[in-house]
């Protein structure tokens, strides 16, 4: 039983390792081993919402603070909603909004912007990469074909994202439709999908997050899961670290099923709200279909800051903490990602020069 246990461990350590290999882009200080930090631009996703969970619009720059363990970071780009991302310069320059202009919205799921009018789907997530992660396991032989339908219609309503994939997953993870921009491939992917095996759904979704780390500029996880993970030899912080670090946020829809199960419940709280994503627990198709409502609707209402690092000499976990500045401002609330680890990697100078050159766009 202890040979046993030791060479699951060991399985376990080479699985983790081999998945959380990833392209380093800017790096660090190195030793003799030529080992390297990447600390790449960090980039934050920011909900701010009132008590009552209604989203605050027209927030600043200089009214947002950022401190990495400790250190007070300068903002380098920021972005509210559906606007181009810019550069703090860019920002500085334009006549900002007063903070008497600060709105509440609120979070109806179906889209409406800050003031009132509605606008575009696929203007909400312009130029995200969008990665969807659905469980065919056999836990999802009941509503099936009600789940395929919910995601379709989450596909077509995404008009202007820059492009898609959807994954599934049992067992093993199926990449049914690599990342694209041609939707009714994505949609074929769907379709084509069975209900049958175990679920893994950890090992699959660090599998997911690993996939969009590769890919430049906005991304988001969106997991479909109907129960608990049977299979996986992967712990849930695992995949939470990893999309952490990466700067993807996580949601997960779930069925009132996987709500029975407590451990499970917990789990995929705490790995969204830890990513800056939301969990959801739907009772049936309808409720489904408005998760999927309040996730798009959710996008549309988060900022987009990022900044470099100060020098930190951490090569472990660095933690993250947003503030509002302002005595009117501390009374809304912040959810974003709590922190993020560099990413060792043993490479040439060299071969990173390449693996930048390589990365997909």
């Amino acid at each position: 039983m202890r040979f046993e246990s030791i060479m699951k461990g060991l399985l376990t350590l080479l699985v983790v390792t081999f998945l959380l290999a990833s392209t380093p882009v800017v790096l660090g200080q190195r030793d003799e081993a030529h080992i390297r930090v990447i600390v790449n631009m960090v980039q934050l996703n920011v909900a701010v919402t009132d008590n009552k969970g209604n989203y605050i619009s027209g927030l600043r720059p200089d009214d947002f603070a950022v401190v990495e363990d400790g250190i007070p970071q300068k903002l380098a780009t920021f972005a509210e909603g559906n606007e181009p991302t810019r550069s703090l310069i860019s920002v500085a320059s334009n006549d900002a909004p007063s903070a008497g202009s600060i709105k509440e919205s609120r979070g109806s799921g179906q889209g409406a912007s800050a003031g009132g009018s509605p606008e575009t789907l696929g203007s909400i997530v312009a130029g995200a990469n969008v990665f969807i992660l659905f469980d065919t396991s056999n836990y999802m032989y009941r509503g099936f074909v009600f789940a395929q339908d919910a995601i379709a219609d989450f596909i077509r309503s995404l008009e202007t994202a820059n492009r898609i994939a959807f994954y599934s997953y049992s067992r093993d993870l199926s990449r049914a439709s690599a990342l694209t921009a041609d939707r009714s491939q994505v949609i074929r992917g769907v379709r084509s999908t069975v209900a049958g095996d175990d679920a893994a759904l950890y090992n699959c979704l660090l599998l997911t997050i690993k996939d969009a780390a590769q890919y430049q500029g906005r991304k988001v996880v969106v997991v479909f899961s109907n129960g608990p993970d049977n299979s996986s030899i992967v712990p849930p912080e695992d995949a939470a670290e990893l999309a952490q670090s990466t700067g993807i946020p996580v949601y997960m829809i779930s069925t009132q099923e996987a709500r029975l199960e407590p451990v499970s419940t917990a789990v995929f709280e705490r790995m969204t709200a830890a990513t800056g994503g939301k969990a959801y627990f739907a009772k049936n198709w309808r409720e489904e279909k408005r998760a999927f409502a309040s996730i798009r609707d959710d996008l549309a209402h988060l900022y987009a800051l990022s900044y470099y690092p100060q020098p930190n000499p951490n090569r472990g976990w660095r933690a993250i903490k947003v503030k509002l500045v302002g005595e009117h401002l501390k009374k809304y609330n912040i959810r974003t990602r709590n922190g993020y680890r560099p990413l060792p990697a043993r490479f040439s100078a060299e071969n990173a020069a390449a693996s930048v050159d390589s990365a997909p766009e």
